[in-house]
């Protein structure tokens, strides 16, 4: 039997593939787990807030409405479970009416990341976060990203992305890109917005989960073990790290 799973009937755009991908994430018990130990992520940086909406990003095929009860749900297509339908470079919402803006594998799919951040910056209260989860530019995430990853991987690119299409359009070196090489002009140009954490972590759970495309390469009940053992490997997390959290604070 082959590892990979059936691949989706259709297009890599077609808002029917992020509903397939919801299914796979929810039917992969231990994808499933490493979904919700990121989304806790989300919840730790988020718990003194006691008012204020919450938006996550590119919803996509996720289920953080689970996890964060309240939280508004967007995407740029229209999907089942999304609660709005727009663009991450022109938010819907007044200035200063958000406590918090999520995105998980989102960032890096952004034509125009800029325009991203001036709206975080124009929508978040102060003290407010854009907390996000995106792929690392570490030496062992750029064999994996470059070698065996559909969407382009270029630590020498620039700001902005072609717009191809919401799945199909992508750098995954646009957070590092924008918060690493490029973070003196960052601060210039959001001098609003202010980096506070850029962590890297998990280098192989994703991988043995299977992710979208494969079937899980371990069983279900090795989750806490090889949690156990990337923490052995966290003080190497910024050369394995396959992952980065960002933590960007409105001041």
């Amino acid at each position: 039997m082959g590892l990979k799973l059936a691949p989706s009937p259709y297009s890599l755009d077609d808002p029917r593939t992020t509903l397939y991908h919801r299914e796979i994430i929810l039917s992969k018990p231990f994808l499933k787990r490493l979904y919700d130990e990121w989304y806790s992520t989300f919840v730790a940086r988020t718990a003194e807030f006691k008012d204020g909406k919450m938006l996550e990003i590119g919803s996509g095929g996720g289920f953080l409405q689970q996890v964060i009860p309240g939280v508004i749900t967007s995407d740029i297509q229209e999907l089942k479970g999304v609660d709005m339908v727009f663009s991450a470079e022109k938010i819907p919402m007044e200035d200063r009416s958000l406590s918090a803006i999520f995105t998980l594998n989102v960032f890096h799919h952004i034509p125009k990341p800029a325009e991203f951040l001036k709206e975080a910056q124009r929508t978040l209260k102060k003290g407010g976060k854009l907390i996000m989860i995106e792929p690392a530019n570490s030496f062992w995430s750029r064999i994996v990203y470059k070698n065996f990853h559909h969407e382009p991987f270029d630590p020498k690119g620039g700001w902005e992305i072609e717009s191809t299409g919401p799945l199909s359009g992508a750098n995954g070196a646009l957070p590092w890109i924008y918060f690493k090489r490029d973070r003196e002009k960052f601060e210039k140009e959001f001098p609003s917005l202010k980096l506070k954490e850029f962590r890297y972590h998990t280098p192989l759970r994703y991988l043995l989960s299977g992710g979208l495309s494969l079937k899980p390469l371990v069983p279900k009940w090795s989750f806490g073990f090889f949690r156990g053992f990337e923490k052995l490997l966290s003080p190497l997390s910024g050369v394995f790290g396959m992952f980065v959290t960002v933590e960007i604070e409105k001041i």
